[in-house]
């Protein structure tokens, strides 16, 4: 890859990171260079360029002897108003369905589009939600981020600017602990179904295996409705 694109994919990444996935807040600092490096796994020279770029659209502040920040600015960026997702508990169902739209799609383009690297980070997240639920552990973050993962491989920015919205899902469903048992052992098996398909690089069959998991999750949604949960 040309080191323009990499500072191209490097710059995106960032930006997600800070107004998509909001990782890092508004005023607080980047990781050293060094770090920073490593996690998007380009070269310093390549971050400088990514760095300045963002700077330029004013998402990032470099303040001279004390390091890069996040913009205040980034507070301004739309998100679609799905960071406020706290009505979410009374409207699960509903966010549920609107998954089952868009996350069959976007597991088959990320099936196509993830680079080794994201199809490795797919793999590996996927993993440990796996670990998580037979080690009785809670498995949400693992959750959250095998989610992210397929979300980013899909390459769409405006697919990723949903991923506030699978968060909240992903953390209500598994805090509301009705009929958690039934939830944790379809997602295992859901989860490894798509694994599977991923590792095939078979983008129909993970489309299909992402949307038999929305419709499990949505059965035990109603399980937990008609329990008076």
């Amino acid at each position: 890859m040309k080191k323009e694109s990499l500072s191209r994919q490097a710059a995106q990444r960032l930006y997600d990171m800070v107004v998509v996935e909001k990782l890092l807040s508004p005023g607080e600092k980047l990781p050293n260079e060094v770090e920073l490096s490593r996690q998007l796994g380009v070269s310093r020279a390549t971050l400088r360029e990514a760095l300045r770029a963002l700077s330029t659209q004013g998402v990032l502040e470099v303040r001279r002897g004390k390091g890069t920040f996040v913009s205040h600015q980034v507070e301004r960026i739309e998100d679609f108003g799905f960071s406020g997702l706290d009505w979410v508990r009374g409207q699960l169902r509903d966010l549920f369905e609107l998954r089952s739209i868009f996350e069959p799609k976007a597991a088959g383009l990320a099936c196509r589009r993830a680079t080794e690297e994201e199809l490795a980070d797919i793999l590996a997240w996927g993993g440990a939600v796996d670990r998580c639920i037979r080690e009785g552990q809670d498995r949400t973050e693992a959750d959250r981020m095998f989610h992210a993962a397929i979300v980013r491989a899909t390459h769409n920015e405006f697919m990723m600017r949903l991923l506030p919205m699978i968060n909240q899902a992903v953390a209500t469903a598994v805090e509301r602990g009705a009929h958690g048992a039934q939830l944790a052992e379809d997602t295992r098996r859901d989860h490894a179904l798509l694994m599977e398909f991923f590792q095939k690089r078979d983008s129909e069959g993970a489309e299909h295996a992402m949307a038999i998991h929305m419709r499990h999750s949505i059965d035990v949604m109603d399980l937990a409705e008609e329990a008076g949960f």
